[in-house]
């Protein structure tokens, strides 16, 4: 009995061990559905409106918009809202131009990442876009004050406490830790290739 279940173990880690490939193309396809996904959404006006107070907090991307940064505060809509004084404002603020341009570049990131499973060189430059896009995510962290519970008078506020836009943020540390598995599989293709 126990030589049965050791035998069915070995056979259980000989194809775990031999999935690898198939993992890291299918961490190619979730980037590239979370991307087109995500980046499609930046074309509808809730999304554009949802990500101005990351925008405008951060030293990397406020430049972007062209209003003040805590006047953002008086123009927030709830996901399905309209509201033509505050759409006005958002008009002003460039905050629709600025995400279908983003929602452009994260899809074309997407692309890149999945193109990645056929070519090497241009998986390659997807996964190096990639991370420096989740780091510039992940930086949300720190500039974004939305991203921890307030203090309205629960006594629960503050770090590690996420609010929705906190939670939405930290799911980039696995699409990181994904893209460092594909750079790390690229370049060693890329590798083999010039050994040839």
């Amino acid at each position: 009995m126990k030589t049965k279940l050791n035998e069915l173990f070995i056979g259980f880690l000989n194809i775990a061990a031999s999935s690898q490939k198939v993992g890291i193309n299918l961490i190619r396809i979730a980037i590239l559905i979370i991307f087109i996904w995500i980046g499609g959404l930046k074309f509808w006006n809730y999304e554009a409106e949802g990500i101005v107070p990351f925008v405008a907090n951060s030293p990397f991307m406020s430049f972007f918009y062209t209003q003040k940064i805590p006047d953002y505060k008086n123009y927030k809509l709830k996901e399905g809202e309209f509201d033509q004084v505050k759409h006005d404002w958002h008009i002003k603020n460039n905050t629709y131009v600025f995400s279908h341009g983003l929602g452009i570049l994260i899809m074309s990131i997407g692309i890149l990442v999945f193109l990645g499973m056929f070519f090497p060189k241009i998986g390659l430059l997807g996964a190096i876009l990639a991370i420096i896009m989740t780091l510039g995510t992940l930086s949300f962290l720190v500039t974004t004050p939305e991203v921890w519970v307030p203090d309205l008078g629960s006594g629960e506020f503050g770090f590690p406490l996420l609010t929705g836009a906190g939670r939405l943020v930290i799911k980039d540390t696995a699409i990181l830790a994904g893209a460092i598995v594909l750079l790390s599989e690229s370049a060693q293709r890329i590798l083999r290739q010039i050994k040839e």
